[in-house]
């Protein structure tokens, strides 16, 4: 007999063939609270992330002139990218489990790993001790893009997929916007007694960190994930529950279903079939994920050291400079978001990069000329980072969605960490050397070589982008054991 419409062939053998409307089911329904949960409890990686890249930009003049670290220019820069070393480090390790073991289990892991690490620094006594407990708060981060950026993918609804995935990664910037003042608080003079300022703006993250937690427990496992391991009769109790929730909606019929083999892929297997049947995706990836990593990272990790260097901005107010970058940067992802959806992925991709490296390259020459000041050359940056932060967040959609299911957290792993390490890890580095260097034009060098990268990506985009709008994440790329 067949099963009733609308649900799930169950079969106890792991290797024998499934039948399954599971994803038809997800993307069927309309937007709920069930929705709304997932995105801020889930989301809040972006957050944390936002505030750590943020009190590290905001304190860097504040650990240069501690009594205890009293760190150089480059030392601020190395322990940046210890951060962005360990988010790559994290990525790949949490990247497999979160594929072999599963969504849920892994983003309780990382959080958790997260809030220690991020604890810890506040009571670091040496530039050693510093730059190990940011590597390990970047490994936390690090496995949380790839653990959350699936279970995210694989529970919203395809026809809003491109807006949400988006404005979470937009939210980064409501992490950088408490990080800012967080900064202003605490590094007040008179607020702490010294030392004691940036100590405590490693407190605000673990703080926020250890409400989620909470949160987080009403997240389920995903239900793609339960039907990839032949687990359907939890995954038919998960998609039951979220339509439960679904209040005052008549839900229609869902549309197709899709035939399963489910077998233990190795990882070997895994990579080599996205090599062989995705290689264009693969390298439009590395195009997206390298370029916006670099862009980013060489503009903000080094914002706070160009404003002390160059316009002699204190360090206790550099915070009042990141608030007007992040609202622009939260701004353009939440406007910009809902065309991904509607006019498409492959146009507003190219269009954000493009248009990011254009601007990026003006406002380099208008700093090397020196006719900005702080406040000017801040409003120049919230406007390129309007487009710039759209861009970026797109970069992580394209390869959230772009790949099988077997290795949706393995290749957004990949991807982030092949990108942060060609682009993210080496800028810091680099860019507090040019500044250091006092030399305008040596900045503006830095600035062209990213604005010449952000435009090549749009090139490629324009070649070879996925048209992935409002399809099931199945139909974009058909899972490994379905074929």
């Amino acid at each position: 007999m067949h099963p009733p419409v609308g649900r799930s062939r169950d079969m106890p053998s792991v290797n024998a063939e499934i039948e399954t409307d599971i994803p038809a089911r997800l993307d069927r329904l309309p937007w709920s609270r069930f929705h709304t949960l997932v995105v801020v409890a889930l989301g809040i990686t972006w957050i944390l992330d936002g505030l750590e890249v943020t009190l590290a930009g905001s304190i860097s003049g504040a650990l240069q002139q501690s009594r205890v670290l009293h760190f150089s220019e480059v030392e601020v820069g190395l322990v940046s990218t210890a951060y962005l070393v360990g988010a790559v480090a994290g990525a790949f390790l949490f990247g497999y489990a979160t594929d072999r073991f599963g969504r849920k289990k892994l983003f309780m892991v990382t959080l958790g790993l997260y809030l220690v690490a991020t604890a810890a620094t506040a009571l670091s006594w040496d530039f050693a001790s510093f730059a190990l407990f940011r590597l390990l708060t970047g490994a936390g981060i690090g496995g949380e893009y790839a653990a959350i950026n699936s279970a995210i993918q694989e529970l919203v609804p395809a026809r809003f997929r491109g807006r949400t995935d988006l404005a979470i990664n937009g939210s980064f910037w409501v992490g950088a916007a408490i990080g800012a003042l967080g900064a202003v608080v605490f590094l007040k003079p008179g607020t702490l007694p010294p030392d004691w300022g940036w100590r405590a703006a490693f407190g605000i993250g673990a703080m926020l960190g250890l409400a989620i937690l909470l949160l987080r427990r009403w997240v389920p496992e995903s239900p793609r994930w339960l039907m990839l391991h032949n687990r359907l009769k939890e995954a038919e109790a998960v998609v039951g529950e979220i339509e439960q929730r679904v209040e005052g909606h008549r839900l229609p019929p869902p549309k197709g279903r899709i035939r399963l083999n489910p077998t233990q892929n190795s990882m070997i297997d895994i990579v080599l079939a996205v090599i062989r049947e995705y290689p264009s995706r693969a390298l439009l990836g590395l195009a997206l994920m390298g370029t916006q990593a670099f862009f980013y990272n060489a503009i903000f990790f080094s914002y706070a050291l160009v404003l002390t260097r160059f316009f002699s901005v204190p360090s206790a107010s550099i915070g009042w400079y990141i608030l007007p970058f992040a609202l622009g940067n939260f701004i353009g992802p939440l406007v910009l978001g809902p065309l991904f959806d509607t006019i498409g992925r492959k146009p507003m991709i190219t269009f954000t990069y493009a248009i990011s490296g254009v601007l990026l390259a003006i406002v380099g020459y208008v700093f090397r000329e020196g006719l900005v000041g702080a406040a000017a050359l801040t409003a120049c940056w919230t406007g390129i980072f309007f487009f710039a932060s759209a861009a970026a967040s797109a970069a992580y959609l394209t390869v959230s969605e772009s790949f099988p299911l077997e290795a949706r957290a393995m290749a957004i792993a990949f991807f982030y960490a092949i990108g942060t390490a060609c682009g993210g890890a080496v800028a810091p580095y680099l860019f507090a050397a040019l500044i250091g260097s006092g030399e305008r034009g040596n900045v503006f060098l830095g600035y062209l070589f990213g604005a010449g990268l952000m435009v090549g990506a749009a090139i490629v985009e324009l070649l070879i982008g996925v048209k992935a709008e409002r399809q099931s994440l199945e139909d974009v790329a058909r899972p490994i054991s379905a074929r």
